[in-house]
């Protein structure tokens, strides 16, 4: 560990002497799926002990009112869980964000559910490595520093939501509030790849529901007096994929609704995701929605509602982004770690903190990879590895207050 200083020596050893495998395997024996609010209730509970060895205002905060529409095309209100908030030293001169997600892909019903060893060094688990295993890693080199004589000169935030894995509608909001004022912030995703790269640029990504409503008839006798919602979602679904650019990707990925087979079907719900590069991307794509939308909508006769929007502003790498990666970068090569970052197709809440102005770097948690799946892992030594990274990219911020 060539060019620290001793305090950073010591804050480095604490963070990598955290219990954090411990507290990965009793975290991920709890199911925390995005819907699962009872098993989100249990993981807050767990989440609000352990952060609060740290100082400061510790809260579990109500979500933001959320609405869904459902299979028949009714607006639902949604429950989600509660988002932990942590504020430390509100007035320290320096002020950082550091952001994680309880929630995982996992419903409480899925089949993936237990952690078992793959081998001595590897941990195949639900959330192991996204982001259970990143959760551990930021609380263990929060301790670290804040055992420090650098602590004093930094105030931050935490905040760890439930429902990142669906868009953050909930905790939008919150994130936005949080990241005003703030110098950087990290998050705590896993590396993009399992050698540790970093994710950089990131796209924007937005969810739509188009609820289309035609006219119901009869399939024998009187299909001309109908107006078929389903052929009408399906050339939306059409013309919206044949509409993007290489800015931006169109996914139509499901169509709900219909009716018996002797009936023209009156009602479909058309859902798309669309993933702009940049914001001149994001513009074009809501022009493209509208057009889309009108068009479909005079060509058959029919109704139609959008629901929705983009909740992942595109998040490009601008100056204040590579600075902050390059001092990443160099903690990494004093800690004997290769550090490097390319863009990811992938969007998380470092996408809105960006958009807030703020520079980031998302991908501090742990090696491991093939998330979302029942084969999703987290290389074991990482978690040491990481939290030395994170111990030691904070410290290095502080010193930027004199």
């Amino acid at each position: 560990m060539e060019g620290l200083t001793t305090t950073e020596e010591q804050i480095v050893a604490r963070a990598a002497a955290e219990p954090m495998l411990e507290q990965v395997l009793a975290w991920s024996a709890v199911n925390s799926g995005s819907s699962n609010l009872d098993g989100l209730g249990d993981m807050a509970r767990l989440l609000y002990e352990a952060f609060g060895a740290l100082p400061g205002e510790l809260r579990l905060l109500d979500p933001a009112p959320v609405d869904l529409v459902d299979a028949a095309g009714t607006v639902l209100a949604q429950r989600q869980g509660h988002n932990l908030h942590l504020s430390v030293r509100p007035d320290a001169p320096l002020q950082l964000l550091f952001t994680g997600h309880m929630d995982t892909v996992f419903a409480v019903d899925h089949p993936f559910q237990a952690v078992r060893w793959l081998d001595d060094a590897t941990l195949n688990g639900p959330g192991v490595a996204d982001m259970k295993g990143g959760i551990a890693v930021m609380l263990a080199a929060l301790k670290a520093f804040e055992a420090s004589d650098l602590a004093s000169r930094v105030g931050y935030d935490v905040l760890i939501n439930s429902d990142e894995e669906v868009g953050s509608p909930g905790s939008a909001a919150l994130i936005a509030e949080l990241a005003q004022g703030k110098r950087a912030a990290l998050t705590y995703e896993p590396s993009a790849l399992p050698d540790g790269t970093l994710a950089g640029a990131r796209p924007g990504s937005g969810n739509f529901s188009f609820v289309i409503r035609g006219r119901s008839a009869h399939a024998g006798r009187n299909p001309e007096d109908g107006r078929n919602a389903v052929v009408a979602a399906a050339e939306l679904a059409l013309r919206l994929a044949m509409s993007k650019t290489p800015g931006l990707s169109i996914n139509p990925a499901r169509i709900d609704g219909g009716s018996p087979n002797n009936v023209v079907p009156d009602l479909a719900i058309l859902r798309v995701n669309m993933r702009p590069r940049t914001g001149d991307d994001q513009e074009i794509a809501q022009r493209l929605i509208a057009k889309a939308l009108d068009e479909t909508a005079k060509q058959n006769d029919v109704y139609i509602e959008a629901h929705g929007g983009f909740a992942r502003p595109p998040k490009p790498m601008t100056g204040e982004a590579e600075v902050l990666f390059q001092m990443v970068r160099k903690a990494g090569a004093d800690l004997g770690q290769t550090i490097a970052w390319q863009p990811s197709g992938g969007v998380c809440d470092g996408n809105n903190i960006a958009a807030c102005g703020v520079p980031v770097v998302d991908t501090m948690g742990v090696r491991g990879g093939k998330i979302h799946s029942e084969e999703e892992y987290l290389i074991v030594d990482s978690l040491k590895e990481r939290a030395a990274l994170s111990a030691l990219t904070i410290a290095r911020l502080a010193r930027e207050v004199a």
